[in-house]
C-alpha cells in the first residue's frame, strides 16, 4: 500500500476499538477524509497531540481499494489551536466552524476556498480577533463558496434597492421588500448590505478588527444562522451551546 499524505485540519475524532480513534480530516486538496488513526488512545501513543480538533496537520495515510475509510499513519503539527479553545465560548465556536464543513462539504470533494476560509479564521481567533465580528464572517463566506447566500440588495419582486432591510422568502432563496413580502416571519436587518460589502473586501480580522456594533452583529448572526438552519434542515448542535 503506497502512503499518501495531505494538509489538513481535524475536524474531530472520536473513540472506535479500545485502543483506536476515528479521524476526521479537511485536506486542502482532497476534501473531507475519514480514516482510523490506530493506536491512538494508547499512553504515550505516537500522535501525541496532533489529532487535538482544529489542529492544522500534515497528515499521512494508507488508503485501500474499495474502502472508504483510510488508515492513518502519523500526522504533524503545522499548527496548533489548542490553548485558543480554553475559553468554553472560543471552543464552541471553532467546533461550530468545523460542524459546518463537516455538515456541507461532500466527502472527497476539493474545497479549497473553504479550506482557506478555516485556517484563515482560525488564525485570526488565535491572533486576538473578536469571535463575534469572526462568526458572522465566516458564516457569510460559508454561505457564499455554498452558494446558499441570497441576494440582499434588492426586492425579489419589484427589484427595488433594500436600503431598510426586508424579509426572507420562505425558500430562503431570495429577499423581499417590506410591500412585497408574502410572509414577514425572518427580517433581513439594513447593516447586512454594508458588513457583506466590507467582508468580501477583507481578511478576518486579528486584534484590532472593524467596530461594528454587537446589536448590528447579533441581527445579522440571526439571518445567516436560519439560512444555515434551513438548508441543514437541523439547527447544528455546536450552534446550540453557543446560543445556551
Amino acid at each position: 500500500m503506497p502512503l499518501d499524505q495531505a494538509e489538513a485540519i481535524v475536524l474531530r475524532t472520536f473513540p472506535v476499538g479500545e485502543q483506536d480513534k476515528l479521524v476526521v480530516l479537511f485536506c486542502r486538496d482532497k476534501g473531507i477524509l475519514r480514516g482510523v488513526a490506530k493506536g491512538a488512545r494508547k499512553f504515550g501513543n505516537r500522535f501525541g497531540s496532533s489529532l487535538e480538533p482544529l489542529t492544522h496537520v500534515r497528515a499521512f495515510y494508507y488508503e485501500k481499494e474499495r474502502r472508504e475509510l483510510v488508515t492513518v499513519s502519523q500526522c504533524d503539527i503545522l499548527q496548533s489551536f489548542f490553548d485558543t479553545q480554553r475559553d468554553y465560548r472560543t471552543a464552541c465556536t471553532l467546533a461550530y466552524f468545523a460542524e459546518l464543513v463537516e455538515e456541507f462539504i461532500p466527502s472527497r470533494a476539493q474545497e479549497e476556498v473553504v479550506f482557506r476560509l478555516l485556517l484563515s479564521t482560525l488564525k485570526a481567533v488565535q491572533a486576538g480577533g473578536d469571535t463575534g465580528l469572526l462568526s458572522r464572517y465566516y458564516e457569510a463566506w460559508f454561505l457564499q463558496t455554498s452558494g446558499l447566500l441570497p441576494d440582499f440588495r434588492t426586492c425579489r419582486r419589484c427589484r427595488k434597492k433594500l436600503e431598510a432591510g426586508g424579509w426572507l422568502s420562505p425558500k430562503m432563496d431570495g429577499t423581499y421588500c417590506s410591500d412585497c413580502a408574502p410572509l414577514r416571519k425572518e427580517p433581513v436587518p439594513a447593516a447586512i448590505g454594508s458588513f457583506l460589502e466590507w467582508a468580501q473586501k477583507n481578511p478576518p480580522p486579528g486584534m484590532c478588527g472593524p467596530a461594528f456594533p454587537a446589536a448590528e452583529l447579533a441581527a445579522i448572526g440571526r439571518t445567516f444562522q436560519v439560512l444555515i438552519t434551513f438548508h441543514l434542515e437541523r439547527e447544528p448542535k455546536s450552534l446550540q451551546f453557543l446560543k445556551s
